[in-house]
């Protein structure tokens, strides 16, 4: 047998199996690839398949031992996952058993200095999970201050945005920003920073700037909707998110699906109302142990959430979603 490849553990990977609960010939996809320690896990639990999806095409050439490792049961597929409806229906797959979702950055690209996602190690100032389209230089240097502010303000969730956009505004009129350092050592000598504080001032600013670029909040909007037309009744998902503008769009979404909303006005007609198209797996979302935040301190934000999917029809997304992963709507 090919000797499998030893992959780092990720975040609350127990807990993922429990929630997927992978069975002999049934379909799995996992739409955030990374590191591939989700899709090792799963197809070492039960004799599956699995089709990976990521955007990175360094993770999906990266991904090649893992496919000799199962023959015939591994696909690995460059693309969003918020477009795996087609993805899988090009593989001739139009119904799964379950869907892994792991939001945000993989710790491969985060300690991959070249690839500008960490402000800890110098390199350009990209953030690009993809191929295409415009970088974090390309944002900090082009954006309206205005506009700027906002991103920062939104998708970092910073109080001091407005001080810190004003600041990039002023500096890029002299120089443009094109490494990683720059910028951090702009965002520190405006914020400060005290001694032994455990979190970096550019923190909040860099987490902003990856999402714009990447468009996470919208792609995670559509990816939910996507899998809820692609999960079989009885198929299930679990999504892991890592700060509270992820976790709050799947929450909602689970929510409002599993009919656990406020109950609607007495004057709405009941045939109004769409019939729950996911069963919540507890009402609370599934944190990491203290044993494994100390062993691996990436995890310390991480929630899990997960449902089942029943056989009532998908629902279109609603528009408050939507508004929630944009800046106009906040």
């Amino acid at each position: 047998m090919q000797d499998r490849p030893k992959l780092h553990q990720p975040v609350l990977l127990n807990e993922v199996l429990e929630a997927l609960a992978p069975r002999p010939r049934g379909i799995y996809v996992d739409g955030t690839f990374g590191g591939g320690g989700y899709t090792q896990a799963i197809l070492e639990s039960a004799q599956c398949s699995v089709y990976a999806i990521d955007r990175d095409p360094r993770a999906i050439e990266a991904g090649a031992a893992l496919i000799a490792a199962f023959p015939n049961r591994l696909t690995l597929i460059e693309g969003l996952f918020s477009n795996m409806g087609e993805l899988l229906a090009a593989e001739g797959i139009s119904e799964v058993d379950g869907i892994v979702l792991d939001i945000g950055v993989s710790s491969m690209q985060i300690d991959d200095a070249e690839r500008g996602f960490s402000f800890q190690k110098d390199g350009p100032l990209d953030m690009r999970m993809g191929r295409s389209g415009p970088s974090a230089a390309d944002v900090v240097n082009s954006l309206e201050e205005s506009e700027l502010k906002s991103v920062i303000a939104v998708f970092g969730e910073e109080r001091r945005a407005h001080a810190i956009a004003r600041a990039i505004a002023k500096r890029r009129r002299e120089q443009p920003f094109t490494r990683t350092s720059e910028l951090a050592q702009l965002i520190q000598s405006v914020l400060g920073r005290r001694p032994h504080e455990a979190i970096h001032p550019a923190t909040r600013t860099f987490q902003a700037l990856r999402i714009f670029v990447n468009r996470e909040l919208e792609e995670l909007v559509q990816g939910l909707g996507t899998a809820e037309k692609l999960l079989k009744p009885g198929g299930r998902v679990a999504i892991i998110t890592f700060h509270s503008l992820e976790d709050r769009i799947v929450k909602r979404f689970l929510i409002e699906r599993s009919g656990k909303e406020a109950r609607p006005s007495r004057h709405q007609p009941a045939a109004q109302a769409a019939l729950p198209s996911f069963e919540l797996m507890g009402p609370q979302p599934v944190t990491p142990s203290e044993e494994e935040v100390s062993r691996n301190p990436r995890a310390r934000s991480a929630k899990l959430r997960a449902a089942v999917r029943t056989a009532a029809p998908a629902q279109a997304l609603n528009p408050g979603l939507r508004r929630l992963a944009s800046i106009e709507g906040r």
